[in-house]
């Protein structure tokens, strides 16, 4: 119901007369019929024997109970109103400003219950309201945060729906007194509330509208009004014109903002135009057939072909052979290419790490370079690899390596570098030298210079490595193999908020 729902509020514009009320909203629902939005009439209840004392009943000289007096209607008028509402298709919606026009809203069953500004905090009146079974509507003008703040609790722990409007009371209210930006403060202080807007500008202002649209306002309300030789027109009441052209507005309006619950659809006119200013993928040598694509075998330039490979699809995720030999300068199309995506497979590793991590209760900084090994390839990560975060390297060096349960680590030793071991979670088998130890939280190990080891972990293992400074090129391992593997790294950056989000 509080999707893009707009509210035409009556009041006392049918100025006590039924039958101006019914060309109101005849005239009004014609305009609205053209336009693809929820529509509502609003009427106002007041029993008005025990709403204005009785030492005040029939007084001219006060301005409400002059109003009111004169331009009541009586219950059959309502129904009779009501009947038309519907007949044209539109819901209906009652404010009471007292508990009697409460049980006459109900039995009437009206499709939802408004509650004024003034009565925002009337608590008797909210009582009443409770104990009905009818989507809610409340405008806010003049309440504080803490009485909004208790108004939606106070329905929300009775499992109430409920809708807030941002409303300014002042009649018409002027274009600086709009306030608009406290949509934006009751979105995001209550985020599981539906929140609309309900306006008193001058009619003619169609640019609260789409701001309100915009700031993502979906349940509108305004006065309607017809102009009569008989009746005149308040300065914030809007006549069919009017309201056609704001509701024009609107659809304008939610048109140029488009999708917000998801990612917005390319058109193919966007799709054809960001294109051609991409970058397309050449041969900056001549390539063979099989050859794979790296930084310093192709560049990248326009204008690119269409069905070409274009710089946007290389990441360090991406792989790219050629199925067919390329001279230098000729593009590279993908229709030539064997492409494989790693991006899907690097994910999986996040998460197994992210599940030791967690486990092992590792205390991490906000951001930290981070090592994958795969000395076989990055499909057999967790039967022979590492995950490395490198902490600091300087003289000393530090790095945390976690091993997933059953994950090997090869044959190798360093010329340069000397280090210790120290594990922090779970267990591993080191072989130094020939000689196997089995270490668990705790213990530690140094390993000298030159001496050949590998490590293996049962159950998974979390260990810190500290060294003497560590330089790239002094691991040498015992398997051919590990050696020809040039891409045995992946590396990137390992965000602390990952644990506890979802990694994309």
């Amino acid at each position: 119901m509080f999707d893009k729902l707009f509210i035409f509020e009556m009041a006392n514009n049918h100025s006590g007369d039924v039958q101006q009320g019914l060309r109101i909203i005849r005239e009004i629902s014609q305009v609205a019929k053209q336009y693809p939005f929820n529509f509502a009439f609003k009427f106002q209840y007041r029993d008005l024997k025990t709403f204005i004392h009785p030492d005040y009943q029939g007084r001219q000289d006060i301005k409400y109970v002059k109003r009111f007096s004169e331009t009541a209607l009586t219950e059959e008028d309502f129904l009779r109103l009501k009947k038309e509402i519907a007949s044209q298709g539109l819901l209906s919606v009652c404010t009471p400003f007292d508990e009697a026009s409460v049980d006459k809203i109900v039995d009437h069953k009206y499709d939802a219950l408004k509650i004024a500004s003034c009565s925002f905090t009337d608590w008797p009146l909210l009582e009443k309201i409770v104990q009905t079974n009818l989507p809610l509507i409340a405008s806010t003008a003049t309440a504080s945060l803490a009485e909004i703040d208790q108004v939606v609790a106070f329905f929300e722990h009775r499992g109430k729906k409920l809708c807030l409007m941002h409303c300014v009371g002042e009649y018409p209210t002027q274009r600086a007194n709009l306030q608009l930006s406290q949509i934006d403060l009751l979105q995001k202080r209550y985020p599981e509330i539906a929140i609309g807007f309900s306006t008193h500008e001058e009619p003619d202002n169609i640019d609260a509208i789409k701001i309100a649209i915009a700031k993502g306002a979906r349940v509108f309300e305004r006065h309607v009004a017809l102009e009569s030789d008989k009746y005149p027109i308040n300065k914030y009441s809007s006549t069919p014109a009017q309201i056609e052209q704001w509701l024009k507005a609107a659809q304008d309006a939610f048109g140029m903002c488009g999708a917000a619950d998801k990612r917005s659809d390319v058109t193919e006119k966007e799709r054809a135009d960001l294109r051609g200013l991409k970058r397309g993928v050449f041969a900056k040598i001549d390539l063979e057939k099989g050859a794979k694509l790296a930084k310093d075998n192709v560049f990248f330039a326009i204008p690119c072909q269409a069905g070409q490979l274009v710089a946007n699809e290389l990441s360090k995720y991406a792989e790219y052979i050629l199925e067919k030999d390329l001279k230098t300068g000729q593009p590279l199309m993908m229709k030539e290419l064997q492409h494989r995506n790693l991006r899907a497979k690097v994910l999986d590793i996040i998460k197994e790490l992210k599940g030791m991590i967690i486990k092992s209760h590792l205390a991490l900084p906000n951001r930290i370079d981070l090592e994958l090994s795969h000395h076989y390839g990055i499909e057999k990560y967790e039967e022979w690899g590492a995950a490395i975060l490198n902490c600091i390297n300087r003289e000393y060096c530090k790095k945390l390596i976690i091993l997933l349960p059953g994950q090997k680590h090869p044959v190798h030793h360093h010329v340069k570098k000397e280090e210790t071991f120290q594990v922090l979670f779970g267990d591993m088998l080191v072989k130094v030298d020939g000689q196997e130890k089995n270490l668990k939280a705790g213990d530690m190990l140094t390993v000298e210079r030159n001496m050949p080891h590998s490590f293996v972990s049962t159950n998974g293992c979390v260990f810190e490595e500290i060294s003497t400074t560590h330089y790239k090129n002094d691991s040498f391992y015992e398997d051919e193999k590990v050696v020809a593997n040039k891409e045995r790294k992946t590396e990137m950056t390992f965000w602390s908020d990952w644990l506890v989000k979802e990694v994309c």
